[in-house]
Parts: structure tokens; C-alpha cells; sequence
């Protein structure tokens, strides 16, 4: 049995903005919002918006088209 080809995870490099707000956080957020932000850089449309969650749901990331691409904005929800 040969081993799993391993999938390039960053495919696309991340804006500045994204690789400084990684670097900052702990790997609980970083496991929540990269994907999106690996999205965002993947389209290079939209900016991403983080909400952060009281209780169980944490921090979440969705695109915002009403953020340029390469932007986040964080919010409380």
C-alpha cells in the first residue's frame, strides 16, 4: 500500500493581511477561518469578514463582498 498523496493545502499565496491575522491568533481560529481565507485567495473577489460567537460555535469566517479582497473586518456577533 503506497502512502496518501498529501494535498497541497496552501495552494494560492495569502494577502499580507491574512498571513499578519494567522500569525496572531491561536491554532483553534487559525483551524476555523483559514479555510475561508484560502477561498477569498483562491477567487481574489471578496475580503473576509471573522465574527466571533459566544458559546460554542467560536470564530466563524464567511467572504463579504462588501469588503475588498485582501481585507478582513472582525466583528462580535
Amino acid at each position: 500500500m503506497q502512502p496518501s498523496e498529501v494535498y497541497p493545502f496552501a495552494m494560492h499565496q495569502l494577502p499580507a493581511a491574512y498571513q499578519k491575522y494567522l500569525a496572531a491568533q491561536d491554532q483553534h481560529v487559525i483551524d476555523a477561518v483559514r479555510p475561508v481565507l484560502l477561498q477569498s485567495a483562491a477567487d481574489e473577489r471578496h475580503g473576509v469578514r471573522i465574527t466571533f460567537n459566544r458559546g460554542p460555535t467560536g470564530h466563524q469566517a464567511h467572504l463579504d463582498e462588501s469588503i475588498p479582497y485582501g481585507e478582513i473586518i472582525e466583528d462580535i456577533d
